[in-house]
């Protein structure tokens, strides 16, 4: 996995480069009326197992920075199997070079012979223009479990680095 430090330095150095066509483009994909695509890939660790995390998401623009969104993942290669489903809000302030982002959202996660979990999150971050309509999206999130037991999981909370790429249209 890449270091974050060296992750979070790039994102901040493409956000510090000027382009009024960035800005532009920027303004009409986080517009009211655009659509989102995510794809989510990367890797996990839960119940002493390693996983290999595949999703896909989409997200609308209600109305300009404001979107609601919906995705699912499949964690896979460890026992017991799990699942997400997660909707969202998001709001992306469209600033001139750089564009942060805050969110929330609600997460119903399916553990394989376990009861399913609930969680609550908070997020924050920033994307980077990647080309035609391509974001980049690099933050951080902390995720509060609900009715979590500490008797079968270690922690109820859980704080970690988000990596998205959304696509535009």
């Amino acid at each position: 996995m890449p270091d974050i430090r060296h992750t979070l330095v790039a994102a901040i150095f493409i956000c510090l480069i000027p382009t009024s066509t960035m800005a532009a483009n920027a303004a009409a994909a986080f517009s009211q009326g655009s659509t989102h695509m995510m794809l989510v890939g990367g890797s996990g660790y839960a119940f002493n197992n390693s996983y290999f995390v595949i999703g896909v998401g989409a997200s609308y623009y209600v109305m300009d920075g404001l979107s609601l969104g919906l995705s699912a993942e499949s964690w896979r290669g460890g026992d017991p199997g799990i699942n997400k489903l997660t909707p969202s809000i998001e709001y992306v302030f469209q600033l001139p070079r750089m564009l942060p982002y805050v969110g929330a959202y609600y997460r119903r996660t399916y553990v394989d012979n376990l009861p399913d979990l609930d969680s609550v999150a908070g997020r924050a971050g920033v994307y980077i223009a990647g080309g035609n309509n391509v974001y980049i999206g690099v933050g951080g999130v902390y995720e509060s479990y609900l009715d979590c037991n500490e008797t079968v999981f270690v922690n109820c909370t859980d704080t970690y680095p988000e990596f998205s790429i959304a696509v535009a249209f």
